[in-house]
């Protein structure tokens, strides 16, 4: 019914000026309209459902009288508006898989991504770090997290499948004997990245949606100065090589067009005290990356590469930081939308940069902080104070 309703909107402006098409000339005007033989078809259906016995009587009960036109405009119309207006540009994501790496509860941007690619509807499968694994399966099949899990039409999200994971990890032998024999993995087997993509690989066959929403940092709370080797290393692994390694395995299962998203930071490019222990170097390496992999898995696979550098959120992993009020705060202040930024504003830009109207997008870093990454001053200093400096009125 929306092809009905385009359909009709395009004959609209057709017909302003009287005119008799040849029924070669219409067919035409179709395929080029809408493209290839469904829309032909479609065509055909609509000069059905408006009772035309021929395409050239089509055109004359068109020019014929205004009455008849409102008539069959009308008809069109209102048959569209039994699903959706004919304006609207929806992102469509029915019939498409999503796996998202590093979700774990119900407040951070990746569970927002997951909630907005169900919304447009996608099936989720979710990869969990392995310690947190069973209180996130607990809480999930309890009901904790029922009231998150709402979507716009009032349903819930569903997840289809929960992995056990550690991203730190590309297969079992890296794997060390103090982590093999901890208790926080007992219980749990194939959660490397390759064993994952496997595993993935046999339960479902193919997917096309990439999400990686993990860091870490063991000295995120230390100057780089003083950041061992050690520290900053793991960084780099958990927060940057993590992705290198997630698309390197799963992109053999992902379908042509696909479309894979991670999570960075504007301290990649800008200085942000108190974000340490090798992280900003790890997001720098994230965006770097995002480059590389664009070209490589564009030409391997046909699958698109972004990355979404979100602000600030009082997510419990950013709790973990220490000072993630202030940077809030400090957001609010000095963006140019004094606002607070919401999880569900990633989610919705992620939900888009995996359909179908970003097909020409990748290689980017889109910034989702209310524009905070434009700024190169904070104007809350007291230098600007005697500035007439807008605020919002909110």
């Amino acid at each position: 019914m929306e092809m009905a309703a385009s359909a009709a909107s395009s004959f609209q402006i057709t017909i302003a000026r009287p005119s008799v098409l040849s029924t070669k000339r219409i067919s035409s005007f179709c395929s080029t309209k809408f493209g290839g033989e469904t829309q032909k078809l479609s065509c055909n259906r609509l000069a059905s459902s408006c009772h035309v016995s021929s395409i050239q009587h089509f055109w004359r009960s068109f020019t014929s009288t205004t009455q008849k036109l409102q008539k069959v405009v009308t008809k069109a119309k209102s048959e569209a508006d039994d699903s959706k207006p004919a304006s609207v540009l929806p992102i469509d994501l029915r019939g498409k898989r999503a796996f998202i790496a590093g979700i774990a509860d119900d407040n951070g941007y990746g569970w927002a991504i997951a909630k907005s690619l169900a919304a447009a509807g996608a099936e989720i499968l979710v990869g969990t770090w392995v310690p947190a694994l069973n209180i996130f399966e607990t809480s999930l099949r309890r009901g904790k997290f029922d009231e998150s899990r709402v979507l716009p039409d009032g349903s819930l999200m569903e997840i289809t499948k929960v992995y056990p994971l550690d991203a730190v990890f590309d297969s079992l032998e890296d794997v060390p004997e103090d982590i093999k024999t901890n208790k926080r993995y007992a219980g749990s087997s194939k959660w490397t990245v390759s064993e994952v993509a496997e595993s993935v690989k046999e339960d479902f066959g193919s997917i096309d949606i990439l999400v990686h929403s993990l860091a870490n940092g063991p000295e995120v709370t230390k100057p780089l100065l003083e950041t061992s080797r050690r520290g900053y290393l793991a960084a780099i692994s958990a927060s940057s090589y993590s992705y290198v390694s997630l698309l390197k395995h799963f992109l053999p299962i992902m379908n042509p067009g696909g479309s894979s998203i991670s999570l960075t930071y504007i301290a990649s490019e800008r200085i942000i005290p108190g974000y340490g222990g090798g992280m900003s170097s790890a997001k720098a390496a994230l965006e770097s990356d995002t480059r590389v992999l664009a070209f490589e898995a564009g030409r391997k696979q046909k699958v698109r590469v972004n990355t979404i550098s979100a602000g600030p959120l009082r997510s419990r992993a950013a709790k973990a930081i220490g000072f993630i009020d202030m940077m809030i705060d400090y957001s609010i202040a000095n963006a140019p939308l004094q606002r607070e930024l919401s999880a569900d504003e990633v989610g919705n830009t992620a939900a888009f940069l995996a359909s179908p109207l970003a097909s020409a997008i990748t290689g980017a870093v889109i910034y989702v902080d209310n524009g905070l990454n434009a700024m190169g001053v904070g104007v809350d200093s007291p230098i600007f104070k005697d500035l007439n400096i807008p605020k919002s009125t909110e």
